[in-house]
């Protein structure tokens, strides 16, 4: 019988591991436990992991602590890994043990098999590369995931915002579109003032502007990182000068402008920075939700329903009710924005529930955020394109509702006064006339002078 596996050795005594496998023996031990999901870690949080195991290198070669052929080996792993290479060999989940130290580990020992092979040398021999004394050199889980999730989520982020642009186009081009579309407004579900459909497009494309806005300045902060501040932010480990030029360098291979913490202490205690970028996420799904459901009720009929607009039918809306066209896009959307705003929870549960010189949670913060960016990534585009781009109006809707609302009489205030426009709104609703025919029975205004004041020019205006 062919034997598969080799005798890896750690603190904790010899293991079993895969004889082809990159990991090494905490990684065997760790993915036993942490079968949580069943999903592969991150795609970006193993880019962040990887981008800093070779800053790391790059600097202690630099400050003469790690041997030139193994600084070089490491470097030349995390290149092939950052390629796309073994990343099978990543197998534990993004939420695993506190500070993720599994997933730190599973980073370092796939980074030291991967040297060793380069260096001709045999997997699992961590005498020559070690992952704790030479990967892991002047880090600890406890500011390598810190920067991690910082660097993961601005990667996401990254991907997000274009994709918000896409909508706020679309919104905008909506907007402009039916700007002179004039349909009843609603306050409270009830019949208000006319506004223009453009201006609920226009108000709707304002709000994920902001949303956007508020995005970008709170990944301001993710910029600052906790690098360098090893297991309780002292640096304790690190050759002197080593915060500063390891940032620099994990600078120049993430592209993005990376700055050392100015309190590595808090960097390690405290989560506000990532809770505050998860709750700008959230509040975008909370806008979103807002959208996603003013389209639905817009929708909703096409008989029974307000049907003010047609939305394109991206598949059959029943299984027993033929020719049925669901929201079924802003239902999706729905959907995704609970569960981000979920999401946003369990980021402020974690964020609280550090103690003393480490918060311990992060494992799950990274998740959380990262999920809810992912939802957010593959579905607006999707939404924008096959929901937003193809609504048109409903103009004889629009145009019966507006000509039958007794809400009208508000615009002719300035002219008959509130207590007999509350008059004109009672008769009308209760005759089933117009405000018109009302107005004119009273002589409270001439044709001429009532057309004047609910013209289509008055009302936009």
């Amino acid at each position: 019988m062919i034997n598969d596996k080799r005798i890896d050795k750690d603190s904790l005594g010899e293991v079993e591991v895969p004889i082809d496998a990159y990991y090494g023996p905490f990684t065997s031990r760790a993915k036993k436990q942490y079968k949580i999901t069943n999903i592969p870690p991150h795609r970006n949080f193993i880019r962040a992991f990887v981008m800093i195991k070779k800053a790391a290198a790059i600097t202690n070669k630099q400050l003469k602590a790690l041997p030139v052929d193994i600084a070089d080996a490491i470097v030349q792993s995390c290149d092939e890994i950052l390629t796309g290479k073994l990343l099978d060999q990543f197998v534990i989940e993004t939420l695993n043990s506190g500070a993720s130290t599994a997933f730190n580990m599973n980073c370092n020992e796939v980074i030291a098999n991967k040297s060793l092979e380069i260096l001709g040398k045999k997997k699992g021999d961590y005498n020559s590369i070690s992952p704790n004394d030479h990967v892991n050199m002047s880090q600890s889980s406890n500011d390598t995931t810190p920067t991690a999730i910082h660097l993961s989520v601005l990667m996401n982020c990254y991907e997000l915002l274009p994709i918000l642009d896409n909508l706020i186009v679309s919104l905008s081009k909506k907007s402009i579109e039916f700007a002179e579309e004039i349909k009843i407004g609603r306050t409270h579900l009830m019949d208000a003032i006319p506004v223009t459909m453009g201006k609920e497009f226009g108000a709707y494309c304002f709000a994920i502007q902001k949303c956007k806005d508020l995005i970008i300045k709170s990944m301001d902060d993710l910029y600052f990182v906790a690098l360098g501040g090893t297991a309780v932010g002292t640096g304790a480990n690190t050759p002197k000068g080593y915060q500063e030029l390891v940032v620099s360098n994990l600078a120049k291979i993430s592209g993005y402008p990376l700055k050392p913490s100015t309190n590595l202490f808090f960097s390690l205690q405290s989560k506000l920075e990532v809770a505050n970028i998860s709750s700008t996420i959230k509040n975008l799904a909370l806008e979103l939700t807002k959208i996603a459901n003013d389209i639905r009720l817009m929708a909703s009929g096409p008989v029974a329903g307000f049907s003010e607009i047609t939305i394109p039918a991206v598949h059959a809306g029943s299984s027993i009710m033929p020719g049925k066209v669901n929201p079924s896009l802003s239902e999706s959307l729905n959907m995704i924005c609970f569960s981000v705003i979920g999401n946003d929870l369990a980021v402020s549960l974690a964020a609280q529930a550090g103690q003393f010189e480490l918060n311990v949670m992060l494992g799950g913060i990274a998740k959380s955020l990262l999920d809810s960016t992912d939802m957010l990534i593959n579905f607006l585009p999707v939404f924008t394109q096959n929901l937003i781009d193809g609504i048109q109006v409903n103009r004889e809707k629009l145009q019966d509702y507006v000509q039958k609302s007794p809400v009208l009489v508000t615009l002719l205030n300035p002219i008959i006064g509130y207590l007999k426009a509350a008059e004109v709104y009672k008769e009308a609703l209760s005759t089933n006339k117009s405000i018109k025919e009302v107005v004119l029975a009273k002589n409270l205004m001439t044709s001429e002078q009532f057309d004047k004041a609910l013209s289509k020019e008055k009302i936009i205006s």
